[in-house]
This record gives structure tokens, sequence and C-alpha cells, in this order.
């Protein structure tokens, strides 16, 4: 057997994306995004350091 007689097949390059131009309105849109996220990033940060909260959940204890 020479070459590539079985197995699965290469699959064909994609052809490139155009880079669009982005209009003001997707510019803002992005820009208001990427705002949200870091101030998501920065409050998960800041409950990180307090510590868990409350602690529930099933309590194992001793023999009753």
């Amino acid at each position: 057997m020479s070459g590539r007689a079985g197995g699965k097949a290469k699959p064909l390059k994609a052809p490139k994306k155009e880079k669009k131009e982005e209009d003001e309105e997707t510019k803002a849109y992005k820009e208001k995004q990427k705002k949200e996220a870091a101030e998501r990033k920065a409050l998960a940060e800041k409950a990180a350091q307090k510590g868990p909260l409350g602690g529930g959940g099933i309590k194992k204890s001793g023999k009753k």
C-alpha cells in the first residue's frame, strides 16, 4: 500500500474571511461589552477575597 489509500480525507481549507469595516454602532457595542466584562471580572475578584458565603449545604455530623 503506497500513499494515502484509506482513512479520513483532509478537509478543504476554508476561504479567508474579508475584514469588514465596523460602523460606529458596532464599535460602541463592542466597547460596552468589553467594559461590562471588565466590571464583572473585578466584582468576581472582590467576591473571591471575602471567602465563602453562608457555608450551607449538607453537613455531616457524628453519631446521633
